[in-house]
């Protein structure tokens, strides 16, 4: 069974960056795809961007294209989110997940991290 560790979370000024790293144990990593998701107050959980078992394939949601990137070490276990221009709405405790492809549903992960909080100011 995977397990997942995320960090690199924080407080930001709008305009800022931030990049989120989320390393897992017990499993064989690079059998996995990678997923983001990121949940805000009152907010259902959402996608935000999702990379391949190889990294060859990524997708993001609309929102945060052309700022965040998604990337992945399967040497280190571990996939990261360079986030860049930050904005408020921006704001969410961001998960990573593993599963089978890069969906962009939350129900094709099978394992989560337990979050880490993300708070950008304006």
């Amino acid at each position: 069974q995977v397990q997942l560790v995320e960090s690199g979370g924080g407080l930001v000024q709008a305009g800022g960056s931030l990049r989120l790293s989320c390393v897992a144990s017990r499993g064989t990593f690079s059998r996995y795809a990678m997923g983001w998701f990121r949940q805000a107050p009152g907010k259902e959980r959402e996608f935000v961007t999702a990379i391949s078992q190889r990294g060859a394939t990524t997708n993001y949601i609309d929102s945060v294209k052309g700022r965040f990137t998604v990337s992945r070490d399967n040497a280190k276990n571990t996939v990261y989110l360079q986030m860049s221009s930050l904005k408020p709405e921006d704001t969410a405790v961001y998960y990573c997940a593993a599963g089978a492809g890069p969906s962009t549903r939350t129900s094709a992960y099978n394992y989560w991290g337990q979050g880490t909080q993300v708070t950008v100011s304006s």
